[in-house]
């Protein structure tokens, strides 16, 4: 446990709508410690991003990695401008480097359809979507990225990208996805079940990946295990995405999936994240820079602000402090108070609720409740 309620977070901002997610963020959370109480939180920024490697010849200063190392947390708002390149032709990433760093090889991406949201796909069933993808977030087919020495060098002619998958990244991907499909088991009895996706019919790495899998799931048996291919994966994610719960896929696979389930319910916007390992976690929205919005208040602040709540619900989980992780649980459920009752409507949706206009009503709904609501038992 802890030693003291004080948690240090820092805060990378980076580009774009990054910037002004995290600001409409930082105010919600200083709403819901004042509101919950029993924690505070300690903002340390960091620089970082395309912008900053633009002006610097630097992306992600060293003294910007090693503060991430000694947080309690990292709450990341978005990196990376499309104009700004390394000289390669890759833009600017530095969420990937942290990731490598800190070996953060979950990426938890929850898919949820939250109450009174519209949603593309017409069957009523679509509002019952409760899935959280899991993605392997330190080799597979990015592996190439983190070590280029791995692949021979580009020509003018032909380029080579190297994947890889190991039994040690196999096995602790698994081994998160069936605990956390437990967790999910005891909080609603319909849930329980893991879905590997990868494309063991072609390739050796997924095809060992997958017997992996099948030697994991044995070791939870009250959890139902199965396996979908990506491209059958991909159709029934549009066809019937209600029925999954927990879906742990290699890096690139997650990547493309991410968006997808994204659009289920909303949109990017509408997406948080968290990229989690054993010592340390980055929580996100799963969205972009955007700089085509930059700067006129319509950023949806809704997957920045959920980001946080996962982050908080992490903290109080790793630390046994039922105060944070009440607050997650408060956080959570005004974000649904406010869609539910229609109270905001954001520019994606055809509605005029901008940035600060999502974060006022999120902070409304954080202080009508009463003090204690929400918490987790």
């Amino acid at each position: 446990m802890k030693p003291d309620s004080t948690f240090h977070i820092v805060l990378l901002p980076g580009d774009g709508i990054g910037v002004e997610v995290s600001d409409a963020c930082l105010a919600v959370l200083h709403a819901l410690e004042r509101r919950v109480g029993g924690f505070a939180l300690r903002f340390e920024p960091r620089p970082g991003g395309a912008q900053l490697f633009a002006d610097t010849g630097d992306a992600f200063p060293d003294s910007s990695m090693r503060a991430c190392e000694r947080a309690d947390a990292i709450l990341f708002g978005a990196m990376g401008l499309p104009q700004v390149r390394y000289p390669d032709g890759t833009e600017i990433a530095p969420q990937l480097d942290i990731r490598r760093e800190l070996d953060l090889y979950a990426g938890v991406r929850p898919i949820r359809a939250i109450p009174g949201v519209p949603l593309p796909l017409a069957d009523p069933r679509a509002r019952d979507i409760d899935f959280v993808l899991v993605r392997e977030q330190t080799e597979g087919w990015f592996f190439g990225r983190y070590h280029p020495e791995a692949a021979p060098a580009a020509t003018d002619d032909e380029a080579y990208d190297i994947g890889r998958v190991t039994r040690t990244g196999s096995e602790r991907l698994f081994d998160f996805a069936f605990h956390l499909a437990e967790r999910r088991k005891r909080a609603n009895s319909a849930k329980g079940r893991v879905t590997c996706v990868d494309k063991a019919n072609v390739f050796a790495g997924m095809a060992f990946m997958n017997r992996i899998f099948r030697e994991r799931a044995t070791h939870f048996p009250g959890i139902a295990a199965d396996h979908c291919y990506i491209d059958a994966m991909a159709l029934n994610l549009v066809r019937k995405p209600w029925e999954y719960d927990v879906v742990p896929t290699e890096n690139q696979f997650g990547d493309i999936l991410s968006d997808l389930g994204a659009g289920l319910i909303g949109g990017m916007g509408m997406a948080p994240s968290g990229d989690i390992g054993d010592a340390h976690a980055l929580f996100q929205p799963a969205h972009g820079s955007a700089p085509d919005i930059a700067g006129q208040g319509k950023a949806n602040p809704t997957a920045m602000i959920l980001s946080a709540a996962m982050m908080l619900g992490w903290l109080g989980e790793r630390h046994g402090h039922a105060s944070c992780a009440e607050a997650g649980t408060a956080l959570e459920q005004a974000v649904d108070r406010v869609f539910a009752a229609r109270r905001v409507l954001p520019y994606e949706f055809g509605g005029t609720d901008g940035t600060a206009a999502v974060a006022r009503a999120v902070i409304e709904a954080i202080e009508s409740t009463r003090a204690g609501a929400g918490a987790r038992t």
